[in-house]
């Protein structure tokens, strides 16, 4: 419950409420004080400054107090009919007439009661009305000349009997004051609600990380919380009481504060800090009462986003390689892991060759782990993989209703996905032209565009591009941009084939054998002849072929010692030797000359040819472009 000034003329009323607000309980609640008038205005201030809920007093004093500017609710103790009954039954006792002229003067609170009473009673009652303290003393002497009993508060009485009149104080009874203590009872309870509503929207004001301003009517600033003191650099004070345009001149003049009219993500600068503003009208029964304005760093918001971005996606993109990972001890793998670690502390593109299964994602993985964008996304991308029609959507996304079937919603793109971290291109020569056209302004504008989209997203990425095709010989062909190719090709990386790592075969092949001996429940070891064999085969899957042999062997080798005598046993693998220039031209034509049949015989159907050499789509096309042959349609009459 909260605090209560009880504001009264003299001592009676003072009496008769104390009494009252004992049998309510709130005593300690309340302080009493003896004010009249324009002395009871002087301590309804007092008692405001201190902190009170709510005032209660009685006929002028109360007018005075309600009409002086004081904002603390002010409860008036009524003047009921009983009240004015007995008031006219004790004026006309005192009357030396049969039908006395009867005089109540009266503040405009007491004067609806007054005239509804002396029509109710059919009663010709002479009504003045008073309207401030100095009014009193006049009115009373006119009253006292055209009537024979004055009824009016305490002044007017004192007036009276003082000229040797006839007077009756209007006092207020019991039911009166329990009326007065009951509504303030309802209004201490409102208080409370809204103190509690006001004390909430403090603390969000207060502790929110946006910045909020208020504005009046007047465009002057009623509100200024403590994050629009850190955007903009000015302290509260300073701010409070000043024209919002003396604050923020950047802030657009023709729309809110002029014309009522919302704006949402209104781009302004101050203080070197580019900050985002939303103003917002306050309208008060179709009557501008001023703007709240919400600010909010760019900055913040583009790290925000990135930390949003990196919680809902790094568990499905993230690396798990570090260049530790990496086995090989020969010259040109240290090299090649020197220059390596060199790049991942450049943020720059990289672009990395080689060919199938050197490790070109362990490498990016890898230099992305040891970046300064380690903690943020990894997105990996192989164009080959998806078709060229899906390619574009999946790159940069499409926006809601983009095309038919599209998500309602919209979809984010993997560029979107990978903002703040790594996008791995793998096969980016298989891009079509149309994408390649697209990616190139992404890396020259750092911002893409949705299909069908009209809004740029501003994109931090790296790029790490792979390619286990001659990058150069596909600008000649005119199979890559040449303009994209000079963009990627910042950083290049060129891995060594397995071949030409001497060592490394043999110590990547103890690696795996220990990987599967615990994997299968295995504890086999290699014999001298397979490991000659191992150092002495080309490898022409370098470390994919080398694993998936090894994983051969550990299944299907019960021995526990795996000896040459069986190991070439193993279909497609340890039969393989090295094979003359001459006999790899003949198998290369062999394997032209059959799918150039498998096409034919398919009318070039390029999903029917895959299927029926037993191959994926994506393996098909980087074997007719390695074998060069043309993409073409026949028409059979």
């Amino acid at each position: 419950m909260g605090k209560i000034a009880f504001i009264a003329p003299y001592e009676d009323i003072i009496r008769t409420g104390q009494r009252i607000v004992a049998e309510f309980a709130l005593s300690n609640e309340t302080e009493f004080h003896i004010g009249w008038m324009n002395k009871g205005v002087e301590i309804a201030r007092k008692a405001e400054s201190d902190g009170v809920d709510a005032i209660i007093s009685r006929g002028g004093t109360a007018e005075l107090i309600a009409r002086s500017g004081v904002q603390v609710p002010v409860v008036e103790i009524p003047i009921t009919f009983q009240d004015l009954a007995e008031a006219l039954l004790k004026a006309r006792a005192i009357a030396d007439k049969d039908d006395p002229h009867i005089a109540v003067l009266a503040f405009s609170n007491m004067m609806r009661n007054i005239e509804v009473f002396a029509r109710v009673m059919n009663l010709d009652l002479k009504i003045y009305l008073l309207d401030s303290e100095e009014s009193i003393a006049p009115v009373t002497e006119q009253a006292l000349t055209e009537n024979s009993v004055v009824i009016g508060g305490f002044l007017s009485t004192k007036i009276a009997l003082a000229r040797q009149a006839k007077a009756i104080l209007l006092n207020s009874g019991d039911d009166s004051f329990r009326d007065a203590i009951l509504q303030v009872q309802r209004v201490l309870y409102a208080r409370t609600l809204e103190k509690k509503r006001v004390k909430m929207f403090r603390v969000l004001i207060d502790y929110s990380t946006q910045g909020i301003i208020g504005v009046d009517s007047e465009k002057n600033i009623s509100v200024f919380n403590n994050a629009a003191e850190q955007l903009i650099g000015i302290n509260a004070g300073q701010a409070v009481g000043k024209s919002i345009h003396s604050i923020l001149p950047s802030i657009p003049r023709s729309t809110v504060l002029d014309k009522s009219q919302g704006v949402l993500g209104e781009l302004i600068q101050t203080n070197e800090k580019r900050l985002i503003a939303n103003i917002i009208p306050i309208d008060v029964d179709g009557s501008g009462s001023g703007a709240m304005i919400t600010l909010e760093d760019v900055g913040q918001i583009v790290e925000m986003e990135a930390t949003i971005r990196q919680e809902m996606y790094s568990r499905g993109f993230s690396a798990q390689y570090r260049f530790e990972d990496i086995l090989g001890t020969s010259p040109p793998m240290v090299e090649v892991r020197r220059i390596a670690m060199e790049y991942a502390g450049i943020d720059a593109t990289v672009v990395i060759t080689g060919a199938s299964g050197t490790g070109k994602e362990l490498y990016a993985q890898s230099i992305h782990n040891a970046s300064k964008r380690q903690h943020r996304p990894f997105v990996a991308v192989n164009c080959g993989a998806i078709p060229s029609s899906l390619l574009e959507s999946e790159l940069f996304g499409y926006a809601e209703g983009a095309f038919t079937g599209a998500n309602k919603k919209g979809k984010p793109g993997l560029f979107e996905l990978a903002h703040g971290g790594t996008i791995f291109l793998d096969e980016i020569g298989e891009m079509d032209k149309l994408s390649q056209t697209r990616l190139l302004r992404i890396i020259q504008e750092r911002r893409v565009m949705r299909l069908g989209g009209d809004k740029y997203l501003p994109v931090d990425v790296r790029i790490i591009a792979a390619s286990n095709s001659n990058l150069e010989h596909m600008v000649q062909m005119g199979m890559l941009r040449e303009d994209l190719y000079y963009r990627i090709k910042v950083l290049p990386l060129e891995l060594p084939a397995l071949k030409d790592r001497p060592g490394d075969a043999l110590l990547i092949a103890h690696h795996f054998l220990n990987v599967y001996n615990k994997m299968f429940d295995r504890d086999q070891v290699l014999s001298e002849q397979v490991k000659a064999f191992i150092e002495s085969y080309e490898w022409p899957g370098n470390v994919r072929e080398l694993r998936n042999y090894i994983e051969r062997l550990v299944v299907t080798q019960k021995e526990s010692v795996i000896a040459a005598a069986t190991a070439p046993r193993i279909p497609g693998t340890v039969e393989r030797t090295a094979v003359p220039q001459e006999k790899r031209k003949v198998d290369a034509n062999a394997e032209k000359m059959r799918i150039l049949k498998a096409l034919e015989d398919t009318n070039y159907n390029q999903n029917e040819t895959a299927r029926r050499l037993c191959m994926d789509r994506s393996t098909l096309y980087r074997k007719m472009k390695a074998l060069d042959i043309a993409l073409k349609k026949t028409y059979r009459m």
